[in-house]
């Protein structure tokens, strides 16, 4: 057993139908089919203020938002033609002056500085396969064309597709899937007889701040690339875009950015002002809108941006470079969020035997010889902290859970009979699932 939140609908959408309701979920960007319709690791940090209580549920964004509305927005946007004018005399006025002057240097710690660092090592990623087709980013890790990005940007291309990447100086190459990780969304992708490529310098994500300056680099609606910059609106936000067949959540705690995001920026980093990558942008919120038609569509960016913090990341990445099957941290129970429904009595109060709990993880199973269950924790439990994070809902506890590694040593805080209690354990890998 894995902790997971409660029962939700799982299962991506099937291709071509859109739930209007649900308007948050990884980006990546699929081709137009016509008029759209929708649309060794690095220390770990003792986490401090806590996981937000807003839990975000995902879901995927598939619409061809780059077909004819991108073209049209290009258009109106795009430079009005020039000709030649006449003064009141009916002589032709004179023609500008251009300064050819270059542009100014970049200065440390510029977003111009970390653009220029970092662009080299940014790619695109065109993806085919019998479920569709559609692009995305990833940044290059080594010379010889290991590529980051998202496992559900080249997913599709798992059973018999296609991928090719776009480099930055033009060249292009067929790539293959050299490892999968769909419950931290990471992937690790070969790109085919290259070399001497730019890899991109790796920073730390435990090092950032709330308010922070970072920049963004992609190929949002496949426009390659591009750079946005704003700021760390918050960290460790769980967010969840849903479960496996096996009803393992995909949850990360994720870095918010106000940086634009679009669909297509999925797999592309995030990066510091000294163009180190911190994160990969993963998921957006958006605000769905109908036409007059009968159809719905989902929006670009909002300023709320979602990114994978790069020390949770990393780990996987040597794992699947090494051939390995990732491996995740585990506690080896099962949780919901404490809410109505929820209370030990069974009445539906949020109440564990007559002591109010706004908040937390509640226990609903433990798994025999796990880790929590030698360590004390029986059904029931309603888990408040790890080390010094609090938790907040189920969604959080998976979250905190999985910025861990499989060994590490861990204080778990909970409530029970309306008393507080801690229990120190170590956490067990899911290798050694049945």
């Amino acid at each position: 057993m894995t902790e997971t939140p409660d029962p939700r609908p799982s299962g991506a959408t099937p291709e071509h139908q859109h739930e209007p309701t649900r308007d948050l979920g990884p980006i990546w960007e699929t081709e137009p089919q016509g008029p759209p319709a929708y649309a060794a690791p690095p220390p770990r940090r003792r986490r401090g203020a806590g996981l937000a209580a807003a839990v975000l549920a995902t879901s995927v964004l598939a619409g061809g938002a780059a077909g004819v509305g991108g073209a049209a927005a290009w258009q109106e946007w795009g430079p009005e033609p020039t000709s030649a004018t006449t003064t009141s005399s009916g002589t032709a006025s004179a023609s500008p002056v251009l300064d050819a002057a270059p542009a100014p240097a970049a200065t440390d710690g510029s977003v111009q500085a970390a653009a220029e660092a970092v662009l080299p090592s940014v790619v695109k990623i065109n993806v085919s396969g019998s479920g569709g087709s559609g692009s995305g980013s990833g940044v290059v890790l080594t010379e010889d064309g290991q590529i980051l990005t998202n496992h559900h940007v080249v997913e599709v291309a798992e059973e018999g597709g296609t991928i090719t990447v776009d480099f930055a100086d033009g060249s292009h190459a067929r790539a293959e899937i050299l490892g999968l990780d769909p419950l931290t969304d990471t992937a690790l992708i070969q790109a085919q007889d290259v070399s001497g490529l730019t890899p991109a310098s790796i920073g730390s994500s435990s090092a950032l701040a709330v308010g922070q300056d970072v920049v963004a680099i992609g190929s949002p609606f496949g426009l390659d690339a591009t750079v946005t910059s704003g700021i760390v609106s918050a960290l460790d936000r769980p967010v969840d875009v849903g479960t496996d067949s096996e009803g393992n959540a995909t949850v990360y705690p994720a870095v918010q950015t106000d940086a634009a995001i679009n669909p297509g920026n999925s797999g592309g980093p995030l990066v510091d002002l000294a163009g180190r990558v911190v994160g990969i942008n993963s998921s957006i919120r958006t605000t769905g809108s109908s036409s007059p038609f009968g159809q719905t569509s989902e929006g670009g960016s909002i300023g709320l941006g979602f990114a994978i913090p790069i020390d949770e990341i990393m780990p996987i990445v040597e794992q699947m470079a090494a051939g390995e099957a990732p491996t995740h941290a585990r506690l080896g129970i099962s949780v919901s969020d404490v809410g109505v429904g929820t209370g030990r009595d069974g009445s539906g109060s949020a109440s564990t035997d007559g002591a109010l709990v706004t908040d937390g993880a509640q226990v609903r199973t433990v798994g025999d010889g796990s880790t929590a269950g030698e360590a004390g924790l029986q059904e029931g439990d309603v888990i408040t902290g790890i080390d010094d994070t609090a938790i907040t809902s189920a969604d959080s506890l998976v979250a905190t859970i999985r910025s861990y590694r499989p060994g590490d040593e861990v204080t778990v805080t909970f409530e029970r009979d309306g008393e507080e209690q801690t229990t120190t354990l170590v956490l067990d890998s899911d290798a050694d699932q049945s």
